[in-house]
């Protein structure tokens, strides 16, 4: 080989050295320009893939690589947001309260993000006791053979009674929704306040006895007086029972039937709380100023509880 050949393979490589040096060079130009980088994309079961790509968009992105995104899903950035610097894109399932919001929203209902939530509030249940006082009844015993002027004395004074109830509430957003009254608990019987009324004589001389009025008692047509009422039904647990006669004969029915003492007859009508009942029953508790009225479950004796109503003899 001549030195004139020799030279000549020399330039050819510089040449060709040469002509790689700028193929890469104008590679790594590209690339800088495209800025390829790599995104990690985690899905809604915890599985993560890293994907190459030279797109920002989130949409764009997952599209190239075939992730659809489901309706119960959710993507952070958002579909329409670009990526952030830390190459990340992560798809989660939505919560049902979310879920709810979205459908909501897409059926058009005007209403607020605050008040839907609200409504997604939990409910929180609570049993209560609170003290309620029984208010005590005036009974007015009539002396009418005292002495010739009127006068009103006061034998015993009355005080109020205490209970005990029993509530099960639930509150939302920190407001009571519902208040269910589930048993109360007499813990002082009232005292009757019991005044003394003596009337004017019709003479000064003498009392007429013949006329005198007797002495009111709760069997008179139209007298009115706070009894304790309470409730029953035909099982044994309250009459020991079921066969759901009274002890008057008659067949016991809701709404009618009563049971009182042996101060009442059978067959008087009573006006309790604006409703008229018969009596038609006795109970062994049932004594005094005390009436048992008729259910027809225990579940409806039991709501009943213990009441104190105004009673009227019809």
């Amino acid at each position: 080989m001549n030195k004139k050949d020799s030279a000549s393979i020399s330039i050819m490589k510089i040449i060709g050295v040469s002509l790689i040096f700028i193929l890469i060079f104008g590679v790594s130009v590209m690339a800088t320009e495209v800025n390829i980088r790599s995104v990690e994309i985690t899905m809604a079961n915890g599985y993560k893939m890293t994907v190459v790509t030279s797109k920002t968009n989130v949409a764009e992105i997952l599209a190239d690589n075939n992730i659809v995104i489901e309706s119960d899903e959710r993507v952070s950035p958002k579909l329409e947001e670009q990526i952030k610097e830390n190459n990340k894109i992560t798809i989660t399932s939505q919560s049902e309260q979310e879920v709810q919001i979205a459908k909501i929203s897409e059926s058009g209902i005007e209403t607020t993000l605050d008040e839907i939530l609200k409504s997604y509030s939990p409910i929180i249940e609570k049993i209560i006791i609170e003290q309620e006082t029984i208010p005590y009844e005036t009974i007015t015993k009539d002396a009418s053979e005292g002495t010739e002027d009127t006068k009103n004395k006061v034998v015993q004074q009355g005080e109020d009674g205490i209970k005990e109830v029993t509530y099960k509430v639930k509150y939302q957003n920190e407001e009571e929704i519902e208040k269910i009254k589930l048993s109360e608990n007499v813990i002082k019987e009232p005292v009757n306040k019991i005044v003394q009324v003596q009337k004017k004589a019709t003479s000064r001389g003498t009392v007429s006895r013949k006329n005198t009025a007797p002495t009111t008692t709760a069997e008179e047509s139209g007298t009115t007086k706070i009894f304790k009422v309470t409730a029953y039904c035909p099982c044994s647990k309250c009459c020991g029972k079921a066969s759901g006669y009274t002890a008057s004969g008659t067949k016991a029915t809701a709404g009618r039937t009563v049971a009182a003492s042996s101060q009442f007859s059978f067959g008087t009508s009573l006006l309790i709380n604006g409703r008229e009942y018969v009596v038609e029953d006795r109970g062994g508790a049932v004594k005094g100023n005390k009436i048992d009225i008729y259910m027809n479950s225990h579940a409806e004796a039991l709501a009943w509880g213990v009441k104190y109503l105004p009673v009227q003899v019809k």
